[in-house]
């Protein structure tokens, strides 16, 4: 460390960047001072948090949703403290996730400082271009302004989706701002978590016309029950092994745990500590069949939606205000009404035809690297200091980390954390593994010269 300090720049204010700032800064190390990077407005919010529909709820319970790992009851605590109270009455429970982002923004907080040479300061801007120097690194904002430091730290979440036509309704925007007709047929795209939030935002706001969503295989998310987990050996566990063997190990410990009068919830809930594991020991081939056959069926028993949400979900089912269709979109035509949609149900030749007044694309983030539009990522790439990983779900990084350039070297002053590494982690979209990472991180970077 020399004489001038540490100076790690962050890039990126939502989860990610305030879990990993926090961590750098937590234990008020002298002359360790953080950047943050954030163009919106608010720091801690990002696409999962931000200030919107209060029946938006986490899809985590409370108790397992705390920021430190070293403290699993922090989260509770903060809210028991709040003027309103908890708003639940115990740890598993479900808040709102706008709520979460007030937490978020209360965490990092005390650590801002007016010192520039200490703590933290907050840059409201986007970044534009990211350069890897000897001696440091050089973070040039859209602006012009240039900011150099020691470390700068990839933490931007997840990349939202191009849009898919013009005129179409973002889906983290209400559907009032997108101006959709009350009366009108709405067809979201995507069958998961994201468009389980928009049916809720549509009925909200007292939508009255029909909600079609269409995906692949047409499976719902799951939902939460409150069941123990089981517990797995480590030393029963086929790490290394093909994903078929593995699919089928797993799913004979799933069946056995019925069968003794458990929930299929708590299998999922106790491999969760091995996954990252799992994914880092499964070949290639293996990862890339469990991508293309597998994961649609785990991600709908592992990303699960609150008791209450799924209620609702069901009474727009039952009442026909919701249809969930498994089939592809083979033809989307504009008009004046909003488009003509032609589509295939699945195992089916013949193409149907629905005429929709808006179409929300709830897909979820950009999965390939290679058509992200943040222009840090694209920074990096377009310069050979940052590389996709072989299945484009990512961009390369160690286990410690670091991102690899071009030539296949890690870096020693550039850094990812949270969705953009799931190449390497895979499970790491949600708080509980974020956290975990950052913490790790942060305590690297604290050995080391940033």
């Amino acid at each position: 460390m020399g004489p001038e300090g540490r100076h790690a720049i962050v890039i990126g204010g939502g989860a990610s960047g305030v879990l990993l700032a926090y961590q750098l800064l937590k234990t008020n190390t002298p002359h360790v001072r953080v950047t943050l990077i954030e163009k919106r407005p608010e720091i801690g919010r990002g696409l999962a948090f931000h200030a919107g529909n209060p029946e938006h709820l986490l899809n985590v319970r409370v108790t397992n949703m705390s920021a430190l790992p070293d403290d699993p009851e922090h989260f509770w605590n903060w809210l028991c403290a709040r003027p309103g109270g908890p708003l639940c009455p115990d740890p598993y429970c479900f808040v709102p996730r706008q709520t979460y982002g007030d937490y978020l923004a209360d965490l990092i907080a005390p650590l801002m400082s007016a010192d520039p040479t200490r703590g933290l300061t907050i840059v409201r801007g986007e970044c534009a271009t990211i350069r890897e120097n000897p001696s440091d690194v050089a973070v040039t904002l859209a602006d012009g302004t240039c900011i150099t430091g020691t470390t700068a730290v990839l933490a931007t979440g997840h990349d939202a989706a191009a849009p898919l036509l013009a005129g179409h309704a973002e889906p983290w925007a209400s559907p009032t701002d997108a101006g959709i007709d009350t009366n009108a047929t709405v067809l979201i795209l995507g069958s998961g978590l994201s468009m389980v939030d928009y049916v809720l935002s549509l009925l909200r706001h007292g939508h009255q016309g029909r909600i079609v969503a269409v995906s692949r295989r047409g499976l719902l998310p799951r939902a939460h029950r409150r069941v123990d987990p089981m517990r797995f050996a480590e030393s029963e566990i086929p790490f290394g092994a093909e994903i078929g063997p593995l699919l089928r190990w797993f799913r004979h410990r799933v069946e056995m745990h019925v069968a003794e009068g458990g929930d299929w919830r708590g299998a999922i809930d106790a491999i969760r500590p091995f996954t990252q594991r799992l994914w880092h020991e499964l070949p290639l081939s293996s990862r890339r069949r469990f991508l293309e056959h597998a994961r649609a069926w785990w991600d709908v028993h592992r990303h699960r939606t609150a008791p209450e949400v799924e209620a609702r979900i069901a009474e727009a089912l039952a009442t026909r205000r919701l249809t969930i269709i498994a089939g592809k979109l083979t033809i989307i035509a504009p008009n004046p009404g909003g488009a003509i949609v032609r589509y295939r149900r699945r195992g089916q030749s013949d193409t149907s035809e629905l005429q929709v007044g808006a179409i929300v694309d709830c897909t979820g983030i950009v999965r390939d690297p290679g058509a992200s539009t943040n222009p840090a990522v694209r920074s990096l790439l377009d310069d050979g200091l940052a590389r996709i990983d072989p299945l484009r779900i990512g961009i390369d990084v160690t286990r410690e980390c670091a991102i690899v350039n071009r030539d296949g070297s890690p870096s020693r002053r550039l850094y990812a954390v949270g969705p953009l590494t799931r190449a390497a982690f895979w499970e790491i979209i949600a708080v509980p593994d974020i956290r975990q990472q950052c913490a790790e991180l942060a305590a690297r970077l604290g050995n080391h010269s940033l």
